[in-house]
């Protein structure tokens, strides 16, 4: 296949079958693996019957070392050996749009990445309350400086890469949590792996409530400084 679809999920059951449904009907050879933490839910369950009716369905259940960024880890991973030329990771509650994913796929470059971006120009965010784009504008400036990157959305978790640069990426990863958004950035410009932002608007959640609060973000912030001056 060309590309795969990375989806790491924790009780996304209201809205899995949707989101994997409209990344099979892009007009693109893709694949979905949905990396499932045993959700309470069944989501892996619903991600299992999708499987068995497509091929092109599959799931990566993980039962032990549960959290969010060593689930991404496992899932990039997983993509390589599956042979991807293209791994592309996003959210499963909706608010990553598939529609954006051929748009990605026509900006990226041998051996470098492609984020969507909701703050270059055409890019959206107007689903969210007035205090999280405060907090939001604060963290996109700060993570900036402190990973020593110039990307106008550094916190977006809708990524595109090739192969090699994931390869070159993948190795150094080490965040549980989701910090691995903060991670990543940096270890590809560490690494020499140039990102390009596409713009894209950030949709509604499909069904459920987000797992990332505005305490813990502000968290992340000080770890980011912790990581570029320990590395």
């Amino acid at each position: 296949m060309d590309i795969i679809a990375v989806i790491p999920t924790y009780n996304e059951s209201g809205s899995i079958k949707q989101v994997v449904a409209e990344i099979l009907a892009l007009p693109l050879n893709i694949e979905a693996l949905v990396v499932d933490d045993f959700s309470p839910d069944g989501t892996y369950k619903l991600v299992e019957e999708m499987a068995k009716a497509d091929s092109r369905v599959h799931l990566l259940l993980r039962k032990e070392n549960r959290g969010r960024g060593w689930a991404g880890i496992d899932g990039f991973k997983k993509a390589l050996e599956m042979g991807a030329k293209y791994v592309v990771e996003m959210d499963g509650d909706g608010s990553h749009s598939p529609k954006f994913i051929p748009e990605f796929l026509a900006n990226i470059s041998d051996g470098g990445m492609v984020i969507g971006s909701r703050y270059v120009a055409g890019g959206k965010d107007e689903s969210r309350t007035l205090l999280r784009r405060m907090i939001s504008g604060f963290a996109r400036r700060y993570l900036s400086f402190a990973l020593g990157v110039n990307i106008a959305d550094p916190t977006s978790g809708f990524r595109f890469f090739e192969k090699t640069a994931l390869q070159k990426i993948a190795g150094s990863l080490s965040a549980r949590d989701p910090f691995i958004v903060a991670e990543t950035l940096y270890y590809a410009k560490k690494n020499g792996v140039t990102a390009k932002e596409v713009p894209i608007e950030f949709m509604p959640r499909i069904a459920g409530e987000s797992k990332l609060q505005a305490l813990t973000l502000l968290k992340y912030l000080f770890r980011a400084l912790l990581l570029r001056f320990k590395d």
